[in-house]
């Protein structure tokens, strides 16, 4: 699914505020795998400039604004069956019944979701692979997966995992499953050209940083945004 998790990593870390300093013994402890998914990285940046982010640009220039608001909507919606699956393995009912909410009203009243009537309820981030690790399964290595990006052997099993409960992946019209696949990919790498310019001037090692933060990233979403402290093998 070339959903570009990458960039997705970048735009979140430019609200939180994350420091790849901060970041680095966290993710190196992690990574048993660097040499290949150093190479993986390479391929996957070359043809994001390759291809994606051409392509993202030209979406940019030429979508409306309210039209990549219905696109992103229409997205987000489809999402939100995911999620509403993945509160009910965690038992969050409460929050499942938020988001379920949202799949209703957003797919009846606002036109297949292409608008969302239902901002007022918050938009919640759970998949499968955060439900593996609400029940105490470890990350596992991490691993940068060749187009999907930074992802951990528990991540990428919940990724497989969630296709079950994807619309998309769950359609059997196969040009439409991948054309799904494509205008979310794109949509969102343009969601993400001028926050990458930001990352870009700071940066130093790409890889590290994203690694790191991609780790960490996770590892709060496990928690709802309030993990335990690291302990690392230096600590006193």
């Amino acid at each position: 699914m070339p959903q570009m998790r990458i960039f997705m990593l970048l735009a979140s870390l430019l609200l939180t505020g994350c420091s790849s300093v901060s970041l680095s013994n966290y993710g190196q402890q992690k990574d048993p795998f660097e040499s290949f998914n150093r190479g993986v990285f390479v391929f996957n940046d070359a043809l994001d400039r390759a291809v994606v982010k051409p392509v993202a640009k030209g979406y940019s220039a030429v979508m409306p604004v309210p039209a990549k608001t219905m696109v992103n909507n229409f997205f987000s919606n489809l999402d939100d069956v995911v999620v509403t699956a993945n509160d009910l393995l965690q038992l969050k009912f409460k929050q499942a019944i938020s988001d379920a909410s949202r799949v209703i009203f957003n797919s009846t009243f606002g036109v297949f979701g292409l608008f969302n009537i239902t901002d007022r309820l918050e938009k919640h981030n759970e998949d499968f692979g955060q439900t593996l690790g609400y029940w105490g399964v470890p990350t596992g290595p991490y691993l940068m997966l060749p187009i999907l990006g930074p992802s951990t052997i528990r991540d990428g099993t919940g990724r497989y995992v969630d296709g079950f409960s994807s619309v998309i992946s769950n359609t059997k019209h196969v040009p439409t499953r991948n054309t799904a696949w494509a205008v979310e990919g794109v949509d969102t790498r343009a969601g993400l050209l001028e926050q990458e310019k930001v990352l870009d001037s700071a940066i130093i090692d790409r890889y590290s940083f994203i690694r790191d933060a991609y780790l960490m990233h996770r590892q709060s979403l496990v928690y709802d945004g309030d993990p335990p402290r690291q302990k690392f093998d230096d600590d006193e």
